[in-house]
């Protein structure tokens, strides 16, 4: 059972909350059955996954397609498609049973803005041109550059939610052998990191990195 949220959250969902209340109950139900997050994520459905997902919305382009890489269960594709419902969301994944999950998802909330994709990054696939390309729980940020610059055009930007250890991770990008070619095809220099990004008081924040490409 889907456990009832902080007043304080479902005012910062506000007119979207009744939509992101259904995906928590689908999630807590379905994506705990066809195993697409832990038991033990049920409890802690709010904080550690739809109030963190959502974070990313407050630094996503306004205009233009946002590719969700490894979309899974949908965290944050499906929460950003909420919150964002004037614009088109594409959700890449490469396992079948996921992209059932997540057409069955967009079908039963009624999301006309989402597509879901059935490939790799990297793969010959039709997309459309993209702005935003998010990620969370994916890869190590370099593999995720490197995946999605075939699919990011110049001016576009990759944001991924990370962990603690985001520091590290852009240090390794920047003196790791392939420093060089990455600062050709990235612009290493303008990257933006926004440490703890809350949504409201209480809620686990977010680590986010932006990584604009050339």
């Amino acid at each position: 059972m889907l456990p009832q949220p902080p007043k304080e959250l479902i005012t910062y969902f506000g007119e979207h909350f009744p939509k992101i209340q259904q995906f928590g109950a689908l999630l807590v139900d379905q994506g705990i059955t066809r195993g697409l997050i832990g038991p033990r994520e049920a409890d802690r459905i709010w904080d550690r996954h739809l109030a963190n997902c959502a974070a990313v919305c407050e630094v996503l382009p306004h205009k233009g397609v946002i590719l969700d890489l490894g979309s899974g269960a949908g965290l944050p594709g499906i929460v950003i498609a909420i919150m964002r419902p004037s614009q088109q969301v594409v959700l890449l994944e490469s396992l079948q049973r996921r992209v059932n999950w997540l057409t069955e998802v967009a079908e039963l909330l009624g999301l006309k803005n989402v597509t879901v994709v059935r490939g790799r990054a990297g793969e010959r696939l039709d997309l459309p041109p993209v702005v935003a390309i998010t990620a969370r729980a994916v890869a190590s940020l370099d593999k995720l550059m490197a995946w999605s610059a075939p699919i990011l055009p110049d001016g576009g930007s990759l944001y991924a939610l990370k962990g603690d250890d985001l520091p590290e991770e852009i240090a390794a990008i920047r003196e790791g052998k392939d420093a060089k070619k990455l600062a050709r095809e990235w612009q290493l220099n303008r990257i933006e990191t926004w440490n703890n990004l809350p949504t409201i008081p209480g809620i686990t924040p977010t680590n986010i990195v932006k990584v604009p490409r050339r």
